[in-house]
């Protein structure tokens, strides 16, 4: 059974960075599309930034020229490096394995199956 696990987040000044991880388990993380999500009281979940099977990236307009994905396969580890961080970064901050090599459903929750349980980013101004 997969299991995903965030860690990382915390409380930043705007312009600040911070890295994020997700330690996943239960299979292989290079194989499916993984992603990183984020969630404000009262508004949808949106999708941030993923990455399919081949380490291709994608991002959420907001974020581009800000924040990295990547993953370590050795690791089975994601991670969400984010600077330049704006108080509009606020969130709670998900991970989350995809049902399918491809991330054609990005920047939707849809085919992704599998979700952590999250992790708190506040940006101050």
């Amino acid at each position: 059974q997969v299991k995903l696990v965030e860690s990382g987040g915390g409380s930043v000044q705007a312009g600040g960075s911070l890295r994020l991880s997700c330690a996943a388990s239960g299979y292989d993380t290079p194989k499916v599309c993984m992603g990183w999500f984020r969630q404000v009281p009262g508004k949808e979940r949106e999708g941030v930034a993923a990455v399919d099977g081949a380490g291709t990236p994608e991002y959420a307009d907001s974020v581009k020229g800000r924040f990295t994905i990547s993953t370590d396969n050795a690791e089975n580890t994601l991670y969400l490096q984010m600077n330049s961080l704006k108080p509009e970064d606020s969130g709670m901050y998900y991970c989350a394995s995809g049902a399918y090599y491809n991330c054609h459903s990005f920047p939707r929750t849809t085919h992704f199956v599998s979700w952590g349980q999250g992790t708190q980013v506040t940006v101050s101004s």
